[in-house]
């Protein structure tokens, strides 16, 4: 299991396996507004069998940048041997143009990628550990579980609650695999918020079997305002098979727009960063945004 480092950082994250369960009773009403914490070029990159050249990678966040996005996970302080896609982790965040008021974060699966990521600037990280024995057992610090299937909730809840305790900031509960339906989700958030403070829960929803922006939406029903996106529809887990990539930020964007939910973000810049980062892997964008605001143009 993951542990917390340093309590003078303001800002954790945990990814969890999403649970599989029976539904529970929803608030009708929605925030007013919710912050999109954009992982894209880390998440979504690091499955990238071909390298990704640094200033490609730099010019991605920069354009992220630009749109507004206010958290942005850069890279990941993990060994090239498992990730190498993340070995150019300093020199990127190095060179990226910061903006003011944008949080530029990275994931530090050990206390030696935490002590990296500080020597390179960092003052807000990201750390992970799975409500799943097996997948934690199998490859230490990797997001959520092909391998034990259906987690429950309350075994969700334990690990939210300790990682809370530990001094963790935020809790994001990471469908990684992509099984998760609305009904799940809302028994989740409800058998986790009687551990932590619904304040403190994110979503981070992978769109395996398309149910992303309806897990979403059920879990801004239940009082959720922190959202884990992928510009492009980017991501998949490297030691989760069939896992397809994380919700497209575009998507989320135009869904939260449509609600009269505000983000601060331009949706156009973003959908333009998708096609970006697309081309530069040399394939089309799989945000149903991008292809919509493409063939209309």
């Amino acid at each position: 299991m993951a542990s917390c480092f340093g309590r003078m950082f303001s800002f954790y994250k945990i990814c969890l396996q999403q649970a599989r369960s029976c539904s529970t009773h929803a608030s009708t009403s929605l925030p007013a507004y919710v912050k999109i914490v954009e992982v894209g070029p880390r998440d979504g990159l690091q499955n990238e069998k071909k390298f990704v050249p640094t200033e490609t990678k730099v010019e991605f966040i920069n354009k992220l940048s630009e749109a507004g996005l206010p958290v942005i996970e850069v890279t990941s302080f993990v060994s090239p041997k498992w990730v190498p896609q993340m070995a150019d982790n300093s020199e990127v965040l190095q060179s990226i143009k910061r903006s003011k008021g944008i949080t530029y974060t990275a994931l530090t699966p050990n206390l030696k990628g935490f002590k990296d990521a500080v020597s390179c600037g960092v003052s807000e990280v990201a750390i992970f550990g799975a409500a799943s024995e097996t997948f934690s057992k199998y490859v230490s610090c990797v997001l959520g579980c092909p391998y034990e299937k259906t987690v429950s909730p309350e075994k969700v809840a334990q690990v939210a609650k300790e990682m809370f305790e530990m001094g963790c900031y935020e809790i994001s509960l990471g469908d990684t695999i992509g099984v998760g339906t609305p009904g799940a989700m809302k028994q989740l958030i409800a058998v986790v918020t009687k551990q932590i403070p619904i304040e403190r829960v994110a979503v981070h929803c992978h769109d395996t079997y398309g149910q992303a922006l309806a897990n979403i939406l059920a879990a801004l029903q239940m009082g959720v305002t922190v959202v884990d996106s992928s510009t492009a529809g980017l991501g998949g887990c490297p030691y989760a098979k069939g896992a397809s990539g994380n919700v497209a930020t575009e998507d989320v964007l135009y869904m939260l727009d449509g609600l009269g939910i505000k983000t601060g973000v331009d949706l156009q810049k973003t959908v333009e960063a998708g096609r970006f980062i697309s081309q530069a892997l040399g394939r089309s964008t799989q945000s149903k945004v991008g292809q919509a605001m493409k063939s209309s143009l």
